[in-house]
Parts: C-alpha cells; structure tokens; sequence
C-alpha cells in the first residue's frame, strides 16, 4: 500500500496568471504542452461525435490521440479533451483556475493536465486518459455493477488522499466541487480528482475562512457553506462524507424516484448510521458478503463524522486517510483469514468425501460414481451562483 504523500509542489512554483491574456503571453508551465486549435481537432478526428466521453457545465468532454499526426515527434498519448461552452455555466476564469491549479500540481490522485488551448475564443483543456470515466458511471448503474466492497474502499481512500493533499499545501486548497462525477478511474481503478473549476485558494495566518458565493453542486455543498459562504477545508470533508454514504448505500445524494423522505440520501440516512442493526440493512445489497460488520459500521461512523452539521466535529482529511488505510489493512487480513478458513473446511471435507466414497465404491465391487463438477456462481441540481 502506497503511503499518504505529503503535499509536493515545484521546487520553482511558476507565477499563476492573472487572467487569458496573460497565459498567453507567457505560458509558465514547463511540464505542460500549449497546443493549436488545428492541433486538438486532428488529436479528436475534427471533433467527432461518437468520440464524445461526456458533457457537463462546462462543455463537451471528447477522446483523442496526440501522436506524430498531431505533432511531430510527439509520444502517442492518449487523451481526454475537454472544450469550454461559451454559453455554459463556467468561463475563462473556471478555465484559467484549472489550468493554474493542474500545472503547479502533481500528485498520484489528481488528474494529470497534459495541456491546454486557448487560441482566440477557443478554450480547451488536454488530460491524460482515465479509461474506466467516472465514479458515478460505475456506482449508479442499474445493472452490472462491479464494483465490490475493496474496489469502493480503495477509490474512497484515493479520493480521500487527493483532498488531504490539496488541503496540506503549503497554502490550503479547497476543491469545493467534490463528488462522483469528478472522480475519475483508470483501467486500475485507481482513483483521482478532476475538475478544478470551482477550487479556491483557503484561509491562512488569522484567517478562519474565506468568504465566496455559493458554487458547487446540490447535495454535496456543506450546509455552513451554502448558509453563509463561509469556505473552510472542512467544507470538503462534507462533501467526502456525501460521496462516502453513496459509496456505502450505492445511492445517489439527490434522488426523487425514492420515497418522499428519502429523497435527500444525507438526511435519511445519517441518523441511521450510528445504529449498527439499521447500517447493515441500508448497506448496497450488490455487496453482500464481501465485507465484514465490524468495518461496516467503522466506515459508517467516518461518514457520519464527516457529515457534522458542526464543522469543527468533522474530521481532518489527515484523519480520514489514516483510517481507511487502517480499515484496508484490516479488511485484508479479515479476507485471509476467511480464505484459509474455506480452504481449510474445504481440505477437510475432500477427505471426509475421499474416504466415504472409497468405502462405497469397495462395497459396490469397483463400480464408480461420477461426481457433480464444482463451478463458482456470482452475481456480478446544482447550486450556479458566481463568485465575488
């Protein structure tokens, strides 16, 4: 198991730009390419439909190659491309955060940003590829979701190490739009942020907080936050928290085709965590057995701590790592240990049935019987307001 990375920043932390003009002019980011228009339509096929990945506030999301065609003597790399929607919710200054934010940072759990356009009007930005999409994508899905219970918990610690990372900088950053549908998956599984639109710079000295207007998504926004516009870094932990009860439940935060009171998961929900008998029931059914009820109800209490209504109740993103890497370790040797324990009934039993079927086929004068073959069976709004 990796451990939790400290926050890294370049040894020269490049001047952030002040707004497009100025990225132009002067690009800053050295382990970021600048790419033409011409460039990001020949790496997506002139932007083709069937290429799309996805859509969102801020614009249409297409699958690409960068490779000799596109630039000569460039890697073939595969790539996200995500172009800006003049007439969407976000604009250059979402833009422009998302390119400060990713070219400064690196970190294993954040979406590496490969490069960016802005030529003219256009607005697009280049990321690595994240083969297996979003986290919603799998968590949600009706039917055939594979996601088991160590698959969630590695994703939620994952995600957990993004936002302790961001929020251990040595100037805090609060990613303030947490949620499955900006956290991606490679062909591993493996887990990372992406979308660093919304982020913002966090208090520091004397600072408690920093004040903004409301933005972020319905169901995920901290409640002191959408009350005052008060942004800390437990404002974040809310939002984990939020994520950490779909995990759980494999629920959605907002969901009107459940009954009227359980239509705000959070709600129902949380004062159900805390009661060991009502947790298990609540559970996603798709994982039953995969988990043992100790770890059940520990994950339970960090998503009921996470989701305090009282700020200074939740825990530090520090905190959360440490114990669902705990809570990892544990649920392996819980697996380990079940596995020698089914392998060792299993030895006994092939014994048992060893000697009894030798005394039946002595008793039948040599006559065989052919047994049954063994096969394993299984069963696979938003809140858009704009900032000061």
């Amino acid at each position: 198991m990796q451990d939790s990375p400290k926050a890294k920043v370049p040894d020269i932390v490049p001047s952030t730009a002040k707004d497009v003009k100025e990225l132009q002019q002067n690009p800053g980011y050295s382990n970021v390419d600048v790419f033409t228009y011409e460039e990001t339509r020949k790496a997506t096929e002139q932007f083709r439909p069937d290429y799309i990945l996805g859509e969102g506030g801020f614009g249409v999301v297409y699958k690409g190659v960068i490779d000799e065609t596109v630039r000569p003597g460039y890697k073939s790399t595969a790539v996200a491309v995500k172009e800006l929607n003049r007439d969407g919710f976000q604009g250059d200054r979402e833009w422009l955060t998302e390119v400060n934010y990713l070219g400064k940072l690196s970190h294993p759990n954040l979406v590496k940003l490969i490069g960016y356009c802005c030529e003219d009007d256009h607005r697009l930005l280049i990321y690595e590829d994240m083969a297996s999409g979003s986290l919603e994508k799998h968590l949600f899905r009706r039917v055939g979701c594979r996601l088991t219970w160590s698959k969630r918990m590695k994703i939620a610690l994952d995600a957990a190490k993004g936002l302790a990372f961001l929020h251990g900088a040595e100037r805090p950053i609060i990613y303030r739009d947490f949620k499955t549908s900006n956290i991606l998956l490679d062909e591993n599984f493996n887990a990372k942020l992406s979308d660093f639109g919304l982020a913002k710079d966090g208090p520091t000295g004397d600072q408690t907080h920093v004040s903004t207007r409301v933005m972020g998504t319905f169901g995920y926004a901290a409640p002191e936050y959408v009350m005052t516009g008060h942004l800390t870094a437990r404002s974040d932990v809310y939002g984990f928290g939020v994520v950490l009860l779909e995990i759980l439940l494999g629920r959605r935060a907002m969901d009107k085709c459940k009954p009227n009171r359980e239509h705000n998961l959070i709600e129902w929900a949380r004062p159900l965590l805390n009661h060991d008998k009502k947790l298990l029931k609540i559970i996603d059914q798709r994982m039953d057995g995969q988990y043992s009820a100790g770890t059940a109800k520990k994950v339970g209490n960090l998503a009921y701590q996470c989701l305090s209504k009282n700020p200074k109740e939740r825990p530090l993103m520090s905190e959360v790592v440490e114990l669902l890497e705990t809570l990892q370790t544990d649920e392996v040797s819980h697996e380990q240990t079940s596995l020698n324990t089914s392998s060792s009934h299993g030895s006994a039993k092939k014994r048992t049935s060893s000697r009894s079927e030798s005394h039946r086929e002595g008793a039948a004068h040599g006559s065989k019987t052919e047994l049954p073959k063994e096969s394993d069976l299984y069963d696979p709004s938003s809140l858009e307001t704009e900032e000061k």
